[in-house]
């Protein structure tokens, strides 16, 4: 983490990840698009609270399908993606083709990476199905369906484990503690994403908030009791309910919100451990 000097009270406190190794090159404009974002509003009615404002972005095309088999790509640079919390790698394969992966960590420029149906080298940025993944083995990006492309463990630092092989599943133990069967045809790449301490980063100041598009928010305690359930009272008054509520009225913290009947249920082995 990157620790600044204090010339302001809020300086003294902010910390940032360290960009140090990253390679400082502009975006590939081939691979990147606006981004048009709708702040949480539908049709201009607010939908999703406290979002709104932020620093203008460019969408990078990051390949999580990694279908690229067969084929040996080199890392061209590490870029920093501001829609992500990870770093991305920008790969030059050998027919010229160039694409976006979620960069794992331990990743430098210069590697090669591979994505395979077959069982190959079991090294980070190295895609290839679960089934010859071995048990203990670290992976991100993971497929629920095959050639679906990858959407579990993609944030920075989030790695599942492989458990077992079975009845052709594999068990992954996710980030969250939870352990699911995932098909073993799936595809998932080997290593953790990179940024690994993004999760230390103390924001500082309410600016910077603002860049990434994060609103002010006001405790429910402190509105007046027509507008939250927890308004009102004379002074810190408590808020006078078995569970804690939502501006609507509905439990919050700690409720189970999955539902029962989901297809997938039959696939979770053991919830999270809270």
């Amino acid at each position: 983490m990157k620790s600044y000097r204090p010339t302001s009270p809020s300086r003294r406190a902010m910390t940032t990840p360290d960009y140090k190794g990253l390679t400082k090159r502009p975006r590939i404009r081939t691979l990147s698009s606006k981004l048009h974002r709708v702040f949480g509003r539908a049709g201009g009615t607010i939908t999703v609270r406290h979002k709104g404002g932020g620093q203008k972005r460019h969408l990078r095309v990051i390949d999580f399908k990694r279908d690229k088999l067969e084929i040996s790509g080199k890392v061209s640079s590490l870029e920093y993606d501001p829609n992500r919390t990870g770093f991305i790698a920008l790969i030059n394969y050998v027919d010229g083709d160039r694409r976006y992966i979620v960069a794992p960590h331990t990743l430098a420029v210069g590697d090669l990476v591979l994505s395979s149906q077959k069982q190959i080298d079991v090294k980070p940025g190295n895609a290839m199905p679960l089934k010859h993944m071995p048990v203990g083995t670290f992976v991100y990006n993971i497929e629920l369906r095959p050639k679906k492309g990858g959407q579990l463990a993609r944030s920075a630092g989030s790695a599942a484990m492989v458990l077992a092989h079975e009845g052709g599943f594999a068990q992954i133990k996710m980030p969250s503690s939870e352990v699911r069967m995932i098909p073993e045809s799936c595809r998932a790449v080997v290593g953790q994403p990179s940024n690994i301490e993004w999760s230390l980063t103390n924001i500082g100041k309410a600016g910077r908030s603002r860049h990434m598009g994060i609103r002010p928010s006001v405790r429910g305690a402190a509105m007046n009791p027509v507008d939250h359930p927890h308004g009102g009272g004379e002074g810190r008054a408590p808020r006078g309910l078995k569970y804690p509520k939502t501006p609507w009225g509905r439990n919050a913290r700690g409720v189970k919100s999955r539902n029962k009947k989901q297809p997938s249920q039959k696939l979770i082995i053991s919830r999270r451990v809270k």
